[in-house]
């Protein structure tokens, strides 16, 4: 896999998030509260920068974003955090990578921010320094499903640097914090989230065994047909593996064992 698709798919909220202006709701601080569309806004108060400025990362208007971020304070790390993650959507990784830097300097215990350099560095390939960020960050995050993010992150760094025990051991944290952290999708928040894996194939079987492990049958089929398709290699040697045992006899596991490989 490409550096591209997935450094665009990267993220889940820790703390505050933007309002999203296509479904007027907003997560401020961990709270949903309902959030009108900019004309309505403008109505009763005028939006703030920060405000304006998610509307438009909402919108992947990420020039606009930056532009208006910069109309904030110069001392709010959080502006420079979310500036940070326009630049990173845009693939600036070094302007980016200032952002986040300048907005840990501005707040040294700001989780997101400092998971969020992390996620430059795996994107850059330097997977070992990565790790050391997104535990730096997983020591100042809370230990609830808002960190699960980061739990995946540190997976992805260690599946990189092929410790597949280690690499197992954080997915699995992750999805005891949030069951469903990878099944999500759709717009981000503050914290980037990373799931640029190069082994496609062998990722996915990794969590296909996770999840049967845990009972999660349905999504360990799911994500065992993604392995064959992206051609997993000693497909049958692989499914021998016990975690599988309790799906032998199910009629789905028979038919996947029967798929040729194939490229997506």
């Amino acid at each position: 896999m490409g550096l591209q698709p997935f450094a665009m798919m990267l993220v889940a909220g820790l703390g505050s998030t933007y309002a999203f202006a296509q479904t007027g709701s907003a997560l401020v601080d961990g709270t949903r509260t309902s959030t009108p569309n900019p004309a309505q806004a403008a109505e009763r108060r005028p939006l703030s920068s920060e405000e304006r400025g998610d509307i438009f990362l909402a919108r992947k208007m990420y020039r606009e974003a930056i532009d208006t971020f910069r109309e904030g304070s110069p001392k709010d790390p959080v502006l420079h955090n979310k500036e940070g993650i326009a630049y990173h959507q845009l693939l600036q990784l070094d302007q980016a990578l200032k952002e986040y830097q300048l907005a840990v300097k501005l707040k040294p215990d700001y989780e997101e921010a400092i998971n969020n350099i992390g996620a430059i560095y795996y994107t850059k390939r330097n997977y070992r320094r990565a790790t050391t960020w997104f535990t730096r960050a997983l020591a100042l995050a809370p230990d609830d499903y808002k960190s699960a993010a980061v739990y995946v992150n540190l997976g992805s760094s260690w599946f990189s640097r092929k410790n597949y025990e280690r690499a197992q051991a954080a997915f699995q944290t992750a999805v005891r914090l949030d069951p469903e952290v990878f099944e999500r999708h759709g717009s981000f928040g503050v914290m980037m989230q990373e799931r640029n894996i190069e082994d496609r194939a062998k990722f996915h079987f990794y969590l296909a065994k996770m999840y049967a492990k845990s009972g999660r049958n349905e999504l360990s089929l799911q994500y065992l047909r993604k392995a064959f398709e992206e051609g997993l290699k000693d497909k049958e040697k692989a499914t021998e593996a016990p975690e599988f045992n309790p799906l032998r006899n199910l009629p789905e596991f028979k038919e996947l064992l029967k798929l040729e490989p194939r490229v997506l």
